[in-house]
């Protein structure tokens, strides 16, 4: 396969680089950057010496369209610009901003305080979540790949919700992210005197992932509900743990907990539900495409804690969205990204 990579200068687009330079089926990387058209990628990045040569490219549908998948790895309100264009013109299309995920675009609008991208265009995305959706993403043109948050979050309590373990009315839930998920464009907040050795809390109860995870879980759940969600920034640098908190059904066990979770996942080679509270945190998944789950029954209260662990840029981002590429492609779904955390 020729693929191409939109935004290849942010993390999301190095982590692409790095796992497609691994998968056995993609032939030719083509990287493409609206404003440092002929920069040498090495140069700019230097760990690529000798891996990435050639120089960057112009975004151009006409070098687009003649590649068999092209990923966007762009800020929000870009692709919605860009990729229209594109559809049904040859690529499969891998969208890892938010402008594809939410088919309600005045939902979109009030939430990314962007421009929404054509309602056609919406309407023919398909949502990534890779385990949730494999039949309706081996048909798609175009992929909403989802946001790093509701990956982690979704995986964790959808099996719950849909076998009516816990109430879905009142979620409560906590996140925390490392400080490349806000990208690389300097900011005060990703400065290293403001976030080293300080812990905060950001978009109190108005993170932009909050309808996408509500909108997945009537989607895959087919439950309504609204979410209490806040996020948290961790002075590291990659990894996200999200902390649900849940009244369980009545009569529900820690068994049957645990039970949900190994049936939906038995068969999906990067979902791992652990048994011990130790064995969860983000170094068990860095640098790798894996997801860990953890839930535990409190007694006394009757509700639920459930953790969900990903790296933010991996199974969070670039690697979900090549997952999806093997699934357009009928192929196995770990080519390419059968890569053991980087546990130190």
């Amino acid at each position: 396969m020729k693929v191409g990579i939109i935004g290849a200068t942010g993390y999301g687009g190095l982590e692409l680089i790095r796992f497609l330079h691994n998968h056995q089926e993609v032939e030719k990387i083509e990287l493409f950057t609206s404003s440092e058209e002929g920069a040498v990628f090495s140069a700019k990045f230097s760990h690529l010496v000798g891996i990435e040569d050639r120089p960057l490219q112009k975004i151009d549908d006409e070098a687009l369209q003649h590649l068999d998948v092209v990923f966007a790895s762009t800020p929000s309100g870009v692709t919605s610009r860009l990729l229209p264009s594109l559809l049904q013109k040859g690529p499969k299309l891998i969208d890892l901003s938010g402008d594809f995920r939410l088919k309600n675009l005045a939902s979109y609008e009030q939430w990314y305080k962007k421009t929404p991208a054509p309602q056609e265009a919406v309407e023919q995305s398909v949502y990534g979540l890779s385990e949730w959706n494999e039949h309706n993403i081996a048909e798609a043109h175009l992929i909403a790949n989802p946001g790093c948050y509701p990956t982690a979050v979704l995986l964790s309590i959808l099996p719950l919700i849909k076998d009516n373990l816990i109430d879905p009315s009142f979620l409560v839930i906590d996140a925390k992210s490392g400080i490349s998920g806000a990208g690389n464009k300097p900011s005060q907040a990703s400065h290293f005197s403001e976030a080293n050795e300080n812990f905060s809390i950001y978009k109190i109860n108005k993170h932009q992932h909050i309808p996408e995870i509500e909108q997945a879980i009537a989607m895959f759940a087919n439950v309504e509900t609204k979410i209490s969600f806040n996020t948290h920034l961790v002075p590291m640098t990659r990894g996200i743990l999200a902390t649900s908190y849940a009244a369980v059904q009545p009569n529900v066990t820690q068994q049957q907990l645990i039970d949900c979770l190994q049936a939906t996942y038995a068969k999906h080679p990067f979902v791992r539900v652990v048994e011990e509270a130790s064995s969860i945190g983000t170094n068990r998944v860095k640098g790798s495409n894996y997801c860990d789950i953890y839930v535990q029954l409190d007694a006394r209260t009757n509700r639920a804690t459930i953790v969900g662990v990903i790296d933010n840029l991996v199974k969070g981002a670039a690697g979900q969205a090549i997952q999806n590429m093997n699934i357009q492609m009928n192929l196995p779904q770990t080519m390419g990204l059968q890569m053991v955390p980087l546990f130190i």
